[in-house]
């Protein structure tokens, strides 16, 4: 019989507990992914007690609130706090989301935070996101044209325009990218949710003279057809969009070029 186990280090295992109350009215449970790659050990899962009158209602209140009042050493990405940026996206509860946006009352008993699941880890709640953003420039998302620039900008139509809603809006914050199971397996070659998103925005920009190009550019068994719309990116996406449609649409382009 085929035995499996994990490499040595690999292994989450308890941590510490900080700041937990003699009473647990009134403050709210927190477990954190921590591992640092400079001390050899095993990641760890570290509990940490917040007081909930002394916080702000977002998951990323408390985390800042940990990082600053109770362990500097805890390590995380964060920038708008307005969910524009997509710098917190991180696993909560099981679900990938912006910590900004998760509301810790959405949440109930402990709340449970990693970082982005199937991606290398930087540290602690941090995930490499090198290969994310390659992915990203591979698909040149810049208007591409071979006519003169005009004097002053690219006209649109108000109906072409309107066929970049729920396209243009992305922050790529991978949450979608990172929630598909295809992406899991195959990220060296599958594109992902997020750039194909992406590569939809401007196939279907009016202003954009190079669509063959871009089609020629995802022509491939694996950087847009290892998609089987599972659905994972539309139900986990922050902003609410539909990579999954964006997908389907790109997909039927390249049957329609054949005909």
């Amino acid at each position: 019989m085929v035995q499996l186990s994990l490499p040595q280090k690999s292994k989450v295992v308890t941590g510490k507990t900080w700041n937990k109350p003699a009473s647990k009215a009134g403050w709210k449970e927190f477990r954190i992914y921590r591992w640092n790659p400079e001390d050899g050990q095993n990641p760890r899962i570290d509990t940490y007690w917040v007081e909930r009158k002394t916080c702000g209602p977002m998951v990323l209140d408390a985390i800042i609130k940990i990082k600053n009042e109770i362990d500097p050493t805890l390590t995380f990405r964060r920038s708008c706090r307005e969910g524009i940026c997509g710098s917190c996206s991180m696993n909560i509860d099981g679900k990938n989301t912006l910590a900004c946006l998760k509301a810790i009352d959405d949440v109930k008993g402990a709340v449970k935070i990693y970082p982005l699941p199937h991606m290398q880890v930087v540290k602690d709640l941090v995930p490499d996101m090198k290969h994310f953003y390659a992915q990203l420039q591979s698909i040149e998302p810049w208007l591409k044209t071979t006519s003169p620039t005009p004097p002053k900008e690219w006209r649109q139509s108000r109906e072409d325009r309107e066929k970049l809603d729920g396209l243009y809006e992305c922050i790529l914050c991978a949450c979608c990218s990172t929630s598909c199971p295809s992406y899991w397996w195959n990220q060296d070659r599958y594109l992902g949710p997020a750039a194909l998103l992406q590569a939809q925005r401007w196939v279907i920009d009016s202003r954009d003279e190079a669509t063959g190009e871009r089609l020629d550019n995802l022509e491939d068994p694996f950087r847009i057809y290892r998609c089987h719309t599972i659905l994972n990116c539309t139900k986990t996406c922050p902003k609410g969009l539909n990579p999954a449609k964006a997908i389907a649409e790109l997909k039927k382009k390249m049957v329609e070029r054949r005909v």
